[in-house]
């Protein structure tokens, strides 16, 4: 069976790849397949994450074991198949490329095509150029300081601009309410 994912960047507006990789390969054969179409060096820490609808991180696959004690289970990506945590068309997956700062690309497996085989990933689209694969920390976060004072978070990205509960009592719709963000 072959999985295709489609990967976009949050930094990134008109950046996206699909990659088309066979759901037996591991999540370092998928790993190597991302880094190689962005042009991205192989030399760094990274970890893909499984995540729930809401993009909330459940599943780390890490590139080589921290040696954690814990009662978690680790899974690496050299020995973990894409089939064993992959289950169903649409699953959200993170992958972190650059630890410092938490930059990550936003996956979703799109379709599962039984009865094919492929040997070796391919990445069938390329649209746009990914950002630098590392950023200093400080310029980082003399960016992230700069967007909060400006309060561009505070303003534009606030949940409690609108009562939804008050919303749907006047008839408005879920498309309705999306018109509003």
């Amino acid at each position: 069976m072959i999985y295709r994912f489609n990967i976009v960047s949050d930094e990134v507006n008109n950046f996206k790849r699909v990659i088309e990789i066979d759901s037996d390969a591991t999540f370092f054969d998928l790993r190597n397949a991302i880094l190689d179409s962005v042009d991205y060096t192989k030399d760094q820490m990274d970890s893909f994450f499984i995540c729930d609808d809401d993009w909330s991180k459940r599943i780390e696959i890490t590139l080589t074991d921290m040696g954690t004690d814990s009662d978690v289970d680790v899974y690496l990506m050299e020995d973990t198949k894409l089939s064993d945590l992959i289950e169903e068309d649409d699953q959200k997956l993170l992958y972190v490329f650059d630890y410092l700062t938490e930059r990550a690309f936003f996956m979703e497996m799109k379709e599962s095509i039984p009865g094919k085989y492929l040997s070796a990933p391919v990445c069938t689209k390329k649209v746009g150029k990914a950002g630098p694969q590392n950023i200093d920390i400080d310029e980082f976060t003399a960016s992230s300081a700069d967007v909060q004072s400006q309060g561009i978070l505070d303003d534009e990205f606030d949940d409690n601009l609108y009562d939804e509960d008050e919303l749907e009592s006047e008839g408005l719709t879920d498309c309705d309410l999306d018109d509003l963000n």
